[in-house]
């Protein structure tokens, strides 16, 4: 589990340090978490075994963090109680915002999957040609 942290953390610190070396507005963890994702697409590829086999570390990791993350929202609550006469008077265009973002954010997933699902289709059919 120490070694699946320790992967974890590595990359959120090379995340960090790139976002700030270079002045990207994307904070380090997320950067972090891109390049777990590249890091596995690209080892998957491999023929080479997983080297966090062993125990499965990594899964672990994310299974413990996972299992926590209930105490992660506790200071989200506290914020919330703490200006409830905030939104108590700001309640309408909080909830339109939220409302609206959803409906945005969900129409930008389904537009980037079909995009995606089209350029595939069409990589196949250049593929199979």
């Amino acid at each position: 589990m120490i070694q699946g942290f320790a992967v974890l953390l590595s990359l959120q610190l090379i995340g960090e340090v790139v976002s700030r070396a270079l002045g990207l507005p994307v904070p380090g963890p997320v950067l972090g978490m891109a390049l777990l994702v590249v890091a596995l697409a690209l080892w998957s590829k491999t023929d080479r075994p997983d080297p966090l086999e062993h125990g499965r570390p990594l899964e672990r990791a994310a299974d413990g963090l996972l299992a926590s993350l209930s105490i992660l929202f506790v200071p989200a609550g506290v914020g919330v109680v703490q200006y409830l006469d905030l939104i108590e008077a700001e309640g309408l265009p909080i909830a339109a915002s939220i409302v609206v973002s959803t409906a945005v954010a969900m129409l930008a997933t389904v537009a980037t999957f079909r995009l995606v699902k089209r350029l595939q289709g069409r990589t196949e059919e250049e593929t199979e040609a």
